[in-house]
């Protein structure tokens, strides 16, 4: 599999560097596959939703690539309506539903944007290339 990852669109996960570092190293080891973000951040940014078949670099706290990831999947769905599935796709901390409400919750509340109604986008990925340290690389 052969792609130009300087083509690619990046992103960070969480809000500060430790958490995307802590966040990026789920997608490596495997145990995070998917992510969610508010949608009216993309309606109000003129951001493109994911689709799936897109890829994305997953920028470390420092903003050095960590990994290319493809979409799956993408659906939106209300924060009141994620489930115990999706939590643990996303792979954060020990797994379960209540985790996750609570720790999305504070940090959409971090953003000044939290609405139990409010809609997210959900976003299921493979990983398929990891950047290691010493500049080499790996595909999936």
């Amino acid at each position: 599999m052969s792609f130009d990852v300087s083509e690619l669109p990046s992103f960070t996960f969480g809000d500060t560097p430790e958490l995307a570092d802590e966040l990026l190293n789920l997608v490596l080891i495997g145990q995070k596959t998917a992510t969610c973000g508010d949608l009216y951040y993309y309606e109000t940014e003129g951001v493109p939703v994911p689709q799936a078949g897109d890829r994305y670099v997953i920028l470390d706290g420092a903003g050095k690539p960590g990994c290319v990831v493809e979409m799956v999947d993408v659906s939106i769905r209300k924060f009141n309506e994620i489930d115990e599935v999706w939590a643990v796709l996303e792979g954060e901390g020990d797994l379960s539903l209540e985790h996750w409400q609570r720790e999305h919750k504070a940090y959409f509340e971090r953003l000044g944007v939290f609405s139990s109604e409010m809609e997210l986008v959900c976003e299921y990925f493979k990983l398929i290339k990891v950047f290691k340290q010493s500049g080499q690389d790996t595909t999936h």
